[in-house]
C-alpha cells in the first residue's frame, strides 16, 4: 500500500497515518524479494533433516544435523527457518504406567516370585515384547520355562493379541510332550486374560498365575533372559533374521548419518 501511495505522498506522511516507522519501511524496501540460491538450499536441508527425525527434531537437533552435512547452521536460525516452513518439533509424550499391588480378581499371583524350580515343566513365564523389522514393529510373544531359563515356545506376529500368545503357548505344550501339572505366569496384558487365551490354558489344564498389577519384575525376566547378548538364548533371537531397535526418530537419523 505505501509502496502504491508514495507517487502521490511523501513517504513520512503515509507511513504516519498507517502507524509504520520509516525504518521499518526501508527496511523492507532493501530486502531481497526472492530467496537467494543458498537460502533456497538450507530450506531444502532444514526441511530433509525434519522429515529424516520423522518431525522429533527440534532446531538444536536440526542445526547440529545440518551442520554436519557440511551447511553451518544456528539453533536460532534453524528456528527462523522451521518457523517459516512451518515446521514443528513432535515429541511423544512420557507414557506412565499405572502403580498399584492388586492381584487379578479372577487369577491370583500363584508364583509370588518363586523363580527358583526343581524340575523341569513347573513353570512357564510368557511376556511379548517389540520387534523392528525394518519397515514397522512386529510382536515377539515367548513361553519360558524357569527350570532351564530357555525358551520352549515362541511366536510372531504383527498384532499383540490372543492368538499370538496362543499360538506361543501352543508351541511350547506340543514340544514339551503335553506335559501335566505346569503353572503358567504372566503379567495382567489383554492377551493373557482374554476368554480365548483362558480356554486354552483350561484345554491344556495348566493352572495360571499372574503378577500384581504394576509389578513388571515379576516377569521382566522372561524378555531380559532372552534378549542378553552374552546368553545363548540371544543366537536364538537371531535366527529370526530381524532388525532389533529400541526406538525411532531422532537416534535413527544419527546412526544412519554413521552408517
Amino acid at each position: 500500500m505505501i509502496e502504491n501511495l508514495k507517487k502521490s505522498h511523501s513517504v513520512a506522511r503515509v507511513c504516519e497515518v498507517f502507524g509504520v516507522h520509516r525504518s521499518s519501511y526501508k527496511y523492507w524496501q532493501a530486502k531481497p524479494k526472492t530467496p537467494s540460491v543458498d537460502q533456497i538450499k538450507l530450506q531444502s536441508e532444514v526441511r530433509l533433516a525434519h522429515g529424516l527425525s520423522r518431525g522429533s527434531a527440534g532446531a538444536r537437533t536440526i542445526a547440529s544435523i545440518v551442520s554436519a552435512r557440511g551447511l553451518p547452521l544456528t539453533r536460532y536460525r534453524a528456528g527462523k527457518l522451521m518457523k517459516a516452513l512451518e515446521l514443528g518439533s513432535c515429541q511423544l509424550p512420557t507414557h506412565r504406567y499405572k502403580t498399584g499391588s492388586q492381584e487379578h480378581i479372577a487369577i491370583p499371583n500363584t508364583l509370588n516370585r518363586e523363580f527358583s524350580v526343581s524340575k523341569p515343566n513347573t513353570v512357564w513365564s510368557g511376556d511379548v515384547t517389540y520387534i523392528w523389522i525394518g519397515e514397522r514393529w512386529a510382536y515377539l510373544a515367548v513361553v519360558l520355562d524357569l527350570y532351564a531359563r530357555k525358551p520352549v515356545g515362541w511366536a510372531m506376529s504383527l498384532s499383540p493379541d490372543s492368538e499370538l500368545t496362543g499360538r506361543a503357548l501352543e508351541m511350547a505344550y506340543e514340544s514339551r510332550g503335553r506335559p501335566d501339572g505346569v503353572m503358567f505366569h504372566s503379567d495382567q496384558g489383554c492377551h493373557y486374560t482374554s476368554h480365548q487365551f483362558r480356554q486354552r490354558l483350561w484345554r491344556y489344564k495348566i493352572k495360571q498365575s499372574m503378577s500384581r498389577r504394576g509389578n513388571c519384575w515379576d516377569t521382566q525376566f522372561t524378555i531380559l533372559t532372552t534378549s542378553h547378548r552374552s546368553d545363548p538364548c540371544w543366537d536364538w533371537l537371531k535366527c529370526l533374521r530381524v532388525d532389533l531397535s529400541t526406538g525411532v526418530g531422532v537416534p535413527e537419523c544419527y546412526r544412519a548419518q554413521r552408517l
